[in-house]
């Protein structure tokens, strides 16, 4: 079972490496990366968390983040693999259309990937070798309240501000509290795993 290996990954966009004429040993996720913005995890998390504050309606829905995803491609994509109605987005739990939004604001989609069930965006990046077990800036952290750690046992999505050295990390996410977007501490007992997107730059230390 992927869910608690931990594959190797870089928090930022890695070189490319030519081993051959004709044949380069660079992954998919780093193919696209070359043609995207440079976006580092400090720039995803500043607007993820100058989204803070917004929260749902009465009925579960209302927010920008269940409007978007609505409008998008993808959610015709996933509506035939999951079923259901496009409708029926409008008041759907949006967590993971909120971690989607950020990617797309940002341009990183393809990296980040991009979907509104959180069990398989987080098989997307196992299937893309960005799969582990480190709260690293930026990641995005998949919670499975039951405390089990497969990806059916995956309840919840977010992304990690930081790792708080205690037990706790610090996270921002939406669709938690009252149904809003806010920036949480989380046990990390609570963490299936982390996807950890192919970041384009890196944060000056």
């Amino acid at each position: 079972m992927l869910a608690g290996t931990t594959a190797a990954h870089a928090d930022v966009a890695d070189t490319p490496q030519v081993t051959e004429v004709g044949y380069s040993n660079v992954t998919p996720l780093a193919q696209a990366a070359a043609g995207l913005p440079k976006v580092s995890p400090s720039q995803l998390l500043s607007l993820a968390q100058s989204q803070v504050g917004i929260r749902e309606n009465s009925l579960g829905g209302g927010t920008k983040f269940q409007a978007w995803y609505m409008s998008t491609p993808r959610a015709r994509q996933t509506l035939a693999r999951d079923g259901g109605t496009l409708a029926g987005y409008a008041n759907a739990a949006w967590c993971d259309m909120f971690v989607s939004w950020v990617g797309d604001r940002l341009g990183i989609t393809p990296v980040l990937g991009s979907d509104s069930y959180t069990v398989q965006h987080a098989r997307w990046f196992a299937a893309n070798n960005r799969w582990g077990t480190a709260p690293t800036p930026g990641a995005v952290v998949f919670f499975g309240w039951s405390g089990g750690k497969s990806f059916d046992d995956i309840d919840h999505v977010g992304f990690v501000v930081r790792d708080n050295g205690d037990g706790t990390i610090q996270t921002v996410e939406g669709n938690t509290g009252n149904g809003a977007v806010e920036v949480r501490t989380r046990s990390a007992g609570s963490v299936v795993g982390y996807g950890y997107p192919y970041y384009t730059a890196t944060d000056k230390a």
